[in-house]
């Protein structure tokens, strides 16, 4: 039997956890257990939301000091070092390790076992932490980063603009080993349903934080020119001020607060429209995601207006999955969101073309057969 250990090793991720982060690290593990492998997790913050299909999975704990600065590198370097031990005291066939700052452990692990290890990449961490955050020891965190790539069988990044920045830190001859390969969803779980009568129910699901443009929605539903409704799904730093603004834009909003990822899908039930509105960024290098939220959108058959930026172009075909628009322009967002809520039957062709493409390119089973093809397939 094939034995996986998942490594996770970032502070910020909890495994069992509801952000975008801990679904993917959870869809993953999902994946694997059904390709008949046993796995094993590895990490620092092990999370509290347990879904009952995970509950059985063993997890190995070294909890990282609450902190910053130098002591909180050494602490998550220590921690790579710990978790690695035990990886090769476990035994393994496959090492898995969602990339984080100072973290050495996939190539411990593989030249301990000489076994093939497969690293994720889904952000730019170490600029990520540099600019909104305090970094010391950046010459570690690209030492680390060097030596992960070098001893991986395969590095995959979600996006173009992520793999770019992985090669630019990296040696050239590693270069062939870095490909791209987006993000997907659960389409078990997460299906198509019957739009809910009355008017059509527009969602948004994410955290309130700025970068996601909830400002932008709040603002288009205020200027709509049809009747929709309008469902934030999620919670964050920026939600008391969304909430004032709604409510300073006589603007009924339904927010619902931070749900699990296994609520997901009875919150979209009976949506007719889903959004995802991107704010213009000052650096158009800071559009690296590769967004959950479109593909579990599509999965549930809603059609997706979304902001034209980034990697958004390359999941929605405008026209035919869903709207693309201007970054941060609420009078394009509520036009295009007016033009869908008062069209049932485009609305509902969009529904079947969505569904299909996240059904066929985009499950989250499809997604690790690219990331192991030919190294294990």
């Amino acid at each position: 039997m094939m034995r996986v250990a998942y490594l996770c090793l970032d502070p910020g991720v909890p495994v069992f956890g509801s952000k975008g982060a801990s679904v993917h690290v959870q869809e993953i593990i999902r994946s694997w257990r059904a390709r008949g492998a046993e796995v094993t997790i590895y990490c620092t913050r092990p999370g509290t939301d347990i879904p009952a299909d995970l509950a059985d999975v063993p997890v190995v704990v070294q909890h990282i000091p609450q902190g910053n600065g130098v002591e909180r590198e050494h602490a998550q370097a220590a921690a790579a070092v710990t978790l690695a031990e035990r990886v090769i005291a476990d035994g393994a066939t496959v090492v898995y390790e969602r990339y984080s700052l100072f973290s050495d452990a996939l190539a411990r692990v593989t030249k301990a076992l000489d076994i093939p290890g497969f690293l994720e990449v889904n952000a730019p961490l170490i600029d990520e932490q540099r600019i909104h955050r305090s970094l010391i020891g950046e010459d570690a965190a690209l030492d680390a980063l060097k030596h992960q790539v070098a001893a991986a069988a395969r590095t995959v990044c979600v996006s173009e603009p992520v793999a770019a920045w992985v090669k630019e830190r990296v040696a050239d001859d590693h270069h062939s080993k870095v490909a791209v390969v987006p993000n997907g969803v659960n389409v078990n779980r997460i299906q198509p349903t019957p739009e809910s009568a009355g008017i059509p129910v527009v969602v948004f699901v994410g955290t309130l934080k700025p970068w996601h443009g909830v400002e932008t929605l709040i603002e288009a539903k205020a200027a709509a020119s049809t009747d929709w409704a309008l469902r934030i799904v999620g919670d964050g730093p920026e939600g008391p001020r969304l909430r004032e603004l709604a409510a300073t834009r006589g603007t009924s909003v339904e927010f619902t607060g931070a749900i699990t990822p296994e609520l997901i899908p009875a919150a979209l039930a009976g949506c007719a429209v889903a959004t995802a509105p991107y704010p213009v960024m000052d650096d158009a290098n800071d559009q690296y995601f590769s967004p959950l939220k479109i593909y579990e959108y599509c999965a549930a058959g809603l059609p997706v207006v979304a902001s034209r930026v980034g990697q958004v172009p390359s999941i929605i075909d405008d026209g035919v999955t869903g709207l693309l628009v201007e970054p941060s322009s609420p009078a394009a967002l509520a036009a295009a969101i007016d033009d869908l809520a008062g069209a049932p039957l485009a609305r509902a062709a969009m529904s079947d073309a969505a569904r299909t493409m996240a059904n066929d390119h985009h499950s989250w089973d499809i997604v690790l057969d690219r990331i192991t093809e030919g190294i294990l397939s």
